[in-house]
């Protein structure tokens, strides 16, 4: 017997009690039924995005939420400003070409944040600048983005928004959009949202809403307005992935009986626990500087191939991480721990590289790097 832990960052695991909502017998999505659990989870989004503001539920991934921000919010000549300090802060600019508009690339070393000063250098040498597009949790390099910073840039410029995927970041720790003056602010359901892969969401300041009066770009299926609009009957647009909004209801009523800031807590202490035991056998973080909560990075030693690493842990010991892409394949390797995520999976995710690295041959005390995590870990314990 083999039991399989997933600590890769997306998909994350889904707790038992979603599995069980979303296998009751289907309903039609044009119902008073489901218009009642479809509103339960619109109010609920607004707690965890910490806002007052209207949060759009799409089916799609995440980079259907990046293109709809796009799309509703800017027109072809427009100037951006895109930050890009890993693959997904690239996707930013892939999907801003792919609309026509003119991108002036703000490229951050792999494994480091951006500094809000080089940005603050850009926006004033550029005053039409129309948005600045950033992650709050860059998911390939494990790297935060110093969001509140960016924030403070862009509320001042009347007509330039701060647009932030927080895919990685929200539900993981504090990424507050009103309070921070967020424009627009991302997330997807299969990261700290505890559900598979297939929805996305988007909150959109007063100031974004009022972009979308002149955006010239073409958009249909991703249309926020005609979602506001149904939002408020509580429904959609097109037909919405049901199951998985009953399961984001269940989902967004256990935050609420956890506390947000009690759910910013706990990923913090998996996240400096996991870090700890990483450094006590001798490996080099991939983000000291400004780390994600979200995921670890993590180096594999010199002479480890870290992608034979990561698919011996997953196939040979059940124990899915991830690896590094692009320029980072095959030397790094990433834990989760965000979403359905607790002590004793961080624990065994420890232990699994702690034996799996001396299967390769690097020389390590077992039990070392778990010991480093066990003090911070029982921290979470009264």
């Amino acid at each position: 017997m083999k039991k399989g832990f997933l600590l890769a960052p997306g998909p994350t695991p889904v707790p038992e009690r979603v599995l069980l909502a979303m296998a009751q017998p289907m309903i039609h999505h044009r119902t008073p039924q489901f218009s009642d659990i479809f509103a339960e989870a619109k109010e609920g989004l607004k707690y965890l995005f910490q806002t007052k503001e209207d949060v759009l539920i799409l089916a799609s991934s995440g980079t259907g939420a990046m293109e709809g921000s796009i799309s509703n919010l800017l027109s072809p000549g427009d100037e951006v400003i895109v930050i890009n300090g890993g693959k997904f802060g690239e996707r930013w600019g892939k999907i801003s070409d792919a609309y026509g508009l003119k991108v002036h690339w703000i490229n951050v070393e792999w494994g480091k944040a951006v500094d809000p000063d080089e940005v603050r250098k850009v926006l004033d040498a550029n005053p039409q600048v129309k948005a600045v597009m950033v992650q709050a949790s860059e998911t390939s390099t494990t790297v935060a983005h110093p969001v509140k910073e960016l924030a403070a840039l862009t509320k001042i410029r009347q007509d330039c928004l701060l647009i932030v995927d927080g895919i990685t970041a929200v539900g993981v720790f504090p990424v507050p959009m009103d309070e921070w003056g967020i424009d627009v602010l991302l997330s997807g359901s299969q990261k700290a949202f505890m559900l598979p892969p297939g929805l996305a969401f988007a909150a959109l300041s007063e100031k974004a809403w009022k972009f979308t009066e002149t955006a010239k770009c073409r958009r249909f299926y991703f249309d926020f307005k005609k979602e506001r609009k149904n939002l408020a009957n509580n429904t959609t647009a097109y037909t919405p992935a049901v199951s998985l909004i009953i399961g984001l209801r269940e989902v967004l009523a256990m935050v609420k009986e956890e506390g947000i800031e009690r759910i910013y807590a706990r990923n913090e202490r998996l996240a400096g626990a996991t870090k700890a035991a990483m450094e006590a056998i001798g490996l080099k973080l991939l983000a000291p500087g400004n780390p994600s909560n979200a995921a670890t990075g993590v180096y594999v030693p010199e002479g480890v191939d870290g992608g034979k690493l990561v698919k011996y842990l997953r196939d040979t010991m059940g124990v899915t991480i991830a690896g590094g892409q692009d320029h980072l394949k095959g030397k790094i390797f990433r834990i989760s721990h965000m979403g359905y995520v607790d002590t004793f999976d961080i624990v065994v995710a420890i232990s699994a590289v702690e034996m799996a690295l001396s299967k390769f041959g690097y020389s390590l005390e077992f039990g070392k790097g778990a010991n480093a995590a066990q003090a911070i870990l029982l921290e979470g314990y009264e």
